[in-house]
């Protein structure tokens, strides 16, 4: 299909997934797993392709929600200043495991993106994950990132490894992790945020390069990548902003309460032949 070709059908589920993309990619839900149930439901095809190329949008909407916060570190990474430095380090440090296992383990990452019944059984064992660490995690003791170790860094990034798997929860695997290390949940939450940077960043890259020929075998090819990316980033924006106070006030049981409702009902339907 041209690639200024779209059927208003076809923009209609361009746009459901960059909304469910945006939404989902920073909540402790899984927005991949989302993804593919939406796009098994709606039967849209991509190979995966898309899946992960809209998710620059929501790597965009952090660098506007936390550009005060962000643009010190740049500029000061040009100056080695200490805190700059340590900020970079610690993120990079737990971007590390998940790099080498995505570079390690593509094809068989992507094979389990065609499997939405694993994905439904990760949204239930992931959302009983949640409500345990909930009710463990009563007397944090690091609030802030700049109190992070390397070795804190490191076995978050470790645990991010979990979310290869479709399902888990990026966000979700990293913020479990650093509570249950002792992190607050409003340190977590914005760890996760930025770790997402290059986690995201390198994920697209890498699923573009490996995936070139499939990026415009989709319905819309290019045109389609940039509607999603931009309703991505829209949603994403909006949920970034939001996210970290509605956590302070009402904790992750909401989330892990979605997720084991929703992994039943799309099990159910999945068993009914849908």
């Amino acid at each position: 299909m041209p690639i200024l070709t779209l059927s208003p059908e076809e923009l209609l589920k361009i746009i459901i997934l960059g909304l469910i993309e945006g939404a989902t990619e920073f909540l402790p839900i899984s927005s991949t797993g989302h993804l593919i149930m939406a796009e098994h439901f709606l039967g849209f095809t991509d190979e995966g392709a898309f899946t992960v190329g809209i998710q620059s949008g929501a790597i965009l909407a952090v660098f506007f929600a936390y550009w005060d916060r962000l643009k010190p570190v740049i500029t000061g990474l040009f100056r080695l200043e200490t805190e700059a430095v340590f900020f970079a380090k610690a993120v990079l440090i737990a971007f590390l495991p998940s790099a080498v296992l995505g570079l390690l383990f593509h094809s068989q990452i992507k094979a389990l993106l065609l499997n939405p019944q694993a994905v439904c059984w990760a949204f239930i064992l992931g959302g009983i994950a949640i409500l345990v660490v909930e009710k463990m995690n009563k007397d944090p003791q690091l609030h802030d990132l700049m109190e992070f170790s390397a070795t804190t860094s490191f076995k978050i990034g470790l645990i991010q490894c979990l979310s290869l798997f479709p399902g888990v929860s990026r966000s979700g695997a990293t913020i479990v992790g650093a509570m249950l290390m002792g992190v607050d949940r409003k340190a977590a939450t914005e760890f996760s945020f930025f770790l997402a940077i290059p986690t995201i960043f390198g994920a697209t890259v890498l699923d573009i390069y490996k995936s070139w020929d499939s990026v415009s075998d989709y319905s819309g090819g290019g045109l389609s990548l940039a509607i999603g990316f931009f309703v991505s980033f829209l949603s994403a924006l909006f949920v970034v902003k939001k996210l970290v106070e509605f956590i302070s006030h009402y904790g992750f049981a909401p989330f892990a309460w979605w997720r084991i409702i929703i992994g039943g009902v799309c099990l159910g339907f999945l068993g009914l032949g849908y």
